[in-house]
């Protein structure tokens, strides 16, 4: 997206007559409002719409929206930085037109993600996809490197007629049974049709291991749009499970116990468009730019957190031997160390290698969580990172002793514990600037001071339908 002139100018000519043919082309569709989307730091997608006469005025203009956002509780409480979380100021949310979707689901309704502009016409420093596009240009700029990168969309289907807010699935087969996809067999032809029509690329859609859980998977894309892809297609998931009489939950942990909704990163890196994954002199085919990548992650893996598990609900589901990866640790298809090793079938390793980031949940903003984990692997590249000897198992099973000598460290087991790791992590801090940085650390706390003296089914039940 070029630079956005200020708002006394309004959009450049070849933006605005480009919007005014869209929007009558949407029309002509049918569609009668847009839906301008952001991702607030608390991890909820946050909207306003416009209907389509308003998409000129909206690239023109921008549309209006406070910056208190950015210290949004998910419970809509709101906390406070030295500059944000006022009742003052105002933003403009700028349309992507690049990223604008029909909703084949929500009839008479298209999609776009947001930049978000002051209304001096500058970049706002609190808008996280400002940021994620900002750490992949200087990759590109001081590395040669671009990237793909995928999240993994787990979510829970609940019967919309349970009684208050509970979860009764919605399903009664087992893990990955054929039973659980007969049951929904209906639901789901709906969702791959929604997402054809959206033309989101769908790579698997399977019944997962918690009851009632199902997992998406989308293709490869540049980080900013798989951000986008991600907040898309839970908009997408929840108007279709609507249509069926199926309430969808995100959540990390929708209960207090088992395996809770995971929302892994992949990513891989690329330069001159070669798989720095594949072909490489190290381990596994790795090249040593993707060895030190991975080493900069394992570093800052604590401290990320913060970003990526960002709920107490996700301290539920990050536990030892539930393949959540809570350990500062890599293997190759090791599913329980914090960063996995995918070498893709043989003969297609160039096109399917790339690094799962495991401690990663869909209560984390998608622009937040891919720019500092992004940032953290520039960080062990920079320095040439030695990477660590590779753990076969389940990391859990090291004695303590064993354990220290190789460098393997437990994730926090708290938000609070996060928190800290993150305030001492002047890369990641320095990486979102001090607004983002200080909105994080602000909302987390928030977060954690609003569940105080509850017990893990408290937990769980206060975060169930908020993501």
């Amino acid at each position: 997206m070029p630079p956005l002139a200020a708002p006394v100018t309004g959009g450049s000519p070849g933006e605005l007559a480009r919007a005014h043919a869209l929007a009558h082309e949407l029309s002509a569709q049918g569609v009668r409002g847009i839906v301008l989307a952001f991702v607030d730091t608390a991890g909820v997608c946050r909207v306003k719409t416009v209907p389509w006469q308003g998409l000129q005025p909206a690239v023109a203009w921008g549309v209006g929206m406070s910056p208190v956002f950015d210290t949004f509780l998910a419970n809509d409480a709101i906390v406070r930085t030295d500059v944000l979380g006022s009742p003052d100021g105002d933003l403009r949310l700028h349309p992507d037109l690049d990223r604008l979707v029909v909703l084949a689901a929500q009839p008479g309704w298209a999609w776009a993600p947001v930049d978000r502009i002051t209304q001096e016409g500058e970049r706002h420093p609190g808008c996280a996809r400002t940021f994620l596009r900002r750490v992949v240009a200087d990759a590109e700029d001081r590395h040669g490197i671009t990237f793909r990168a995928g999240i993994e969309i787990e979510w829970v289907l609940g019967r919309a007629a349970a009684p208050a807010d509970e979860f009764v699935p919605a399903t009664s087969g087992p893990a990955y049974g054929a039973a659980r996809q007969i049951e929904l067999s209906d639901y789901t032809a709906d969702l791959l049709a929604a997402f054809e029509k959206q033309e989101v690329p769908v790579a698997q859609l399977h019944p997962e291991y918690a009851p009632g859980q199902f997992e998406l998977s989308t293709t490869a894309l540049d980080p900013v749009a798989a951000a986008d892809q991600s907040v898309l297609v839970r908009q997408t998931i929840r108007a279709v499970s609507q249509k069926h009489g199926l309430r969808p939950s995100f959540s990390p942990a929708v209960v207090e116990r088992g395996v809770g909704n995971g929302g892994h990163l992949h990513l891989s890196l690329w330069r001159q468009g070669v798989n720095l994954h594949a072909g490489g002199e190290s381990r596994y085919g790795m090249t040593a730019a993707v060895e030190s990548f991975v080493a900069g992650l394992l570093t800052h893996l604590p401290a990320l957190t913060a970003v990526t598990a960002p709920s107490p609900a996700s301290y539920l589901r990050l536990r030892p031997s539930q393949w959540a990866g809570v350990f500062t640790a890599w293997g190759r298809e090791t599913r329980e160390t914090g960063v996995r090793v995918v070498t893709g079938a043989t003969g297609h390793q160039g096109q399917e290698a790339n690094l799962e980031i495991k401690p990663v949940d869909l209560a984390a903003n998608p622009y937040l969580a891919l720019g500092c984990a992004i940032a953290a692997g520039l960080d062990g590249l920079a320095s040439a990172a030695a990477l660590p000897e590779e753990v076969h198992g389940d990391p859990a099973r090291l004695v303590p002793d064993e354990a220290v000598a190789r460098g393997v460290r437990r994730l926090p087991t708290s938000l609070p514990q996060a928190v800290e790791e993150f305030r001492e992590d002047e890369v990641l801090r320095t990486a979102l600037g001090p607004v983002l940085a200080d909105a994080v650390i602000a909302v987390r706390e928030g977060e954690a001071a609003a569940v105080a003296g509850l017990d893990d089914a408290g937990v769980a039940a206060a975060y169930r339908w908020k993501y």
